[in-house]
């Protein structure tokens, strides 16, 4: 298969591996993934397959979004014209990328949630990238564990839009966290901002954070 091709998986029926998911969860969640690595592309289109994700590939930040219908048409290839303007519920991409990186990635994204994966754990590499709005940030080697968590975070009524005005008071859909107090040196706080009592242990996105935590 040429390693540029656009490869979207089909989705999988419920009951997979034990999970019981939903018919209607499966049929509502599109991630986009992007990695220029084929091995971990594979993986992650994987995981997301066997969780009964719709699941679009791409090798690199610009195909992106040329299929997300960011670019200017001038620039977009037409081999990619019938997938321009494609929409997806969740975007997971890897941080180091030749030519485009995924935190230049997740800048030019400004409405779909996006969740960064990298290889190295680096305090200050995932500081930036929660400040600039990831919902996410995920060690490598990406396990089912992560993404079931990242799906059940996609299903939730917040992101799917459909809270009442009321409760989408002091909830912010793409910054969980409150990045104010953020430095090198200290781990993520938790946005101050309230949440709905019946949303606050879901609406909470399983960032690493929890493995960053400090061990006083």
């Amino acid at each position: 298969m040429d390693s540029n091709s656009v490869v979207s998986w089909p989705r999988m029926p419920e009951n997979i591996n034990g999970f019981g998911l939903k018919q209607n969860q499966s049929e509502e969640v599109h991630v986009l993934a992007v990695d220029d690595s084929t091995v971990d592309r594979k993986v992650i289109e994987h995981l997301l397959k066997v969780l009964a994700c719709k699941v679009t590939a791409v090798d690199s930040g610009l195909r992106a979004l040329q299929l997300l219908g960011l670019l200017d048409e001038q620039k977009i290839p037409s081999e990619t014209n019938g997938f321009v303007g494609l929409k997806v519920d969740l975007i997971i991409t890897d941080y180091c990328m030749p030519g485009m990186t995924g935190y230049e990635l997740l800048k030019r994204i400004k409405e779909t949630p996006v969740v960064i994966m990298s290889s190295e754990n680096v305090l200050p590499r995932i500081d930036r990238c929660l400040e600039e709005g990831a919902e996410d940030f995920i060690v490598k080697p990406v396990k089912l564990s992560d993404v079931k968590r990242l799906k059940d975070y996609m299903t939730t009524k917040e992101v799917r839009g459909e809270l009442s005005q009321e409760e989408r008071e002091g909830i912010n859909k793409r910054k969980l966290l409150d990045t104010s107090d953020v430095s090198p040196s200290s781990p993520p706080s938790i946005s101050s901002s309230p949440l709905p009592s019946s949303l606050s242990s879901v609406i909470d996105s399983p960032i690493r954070r929890l493995k960053m935590t400090n061990t006083d």
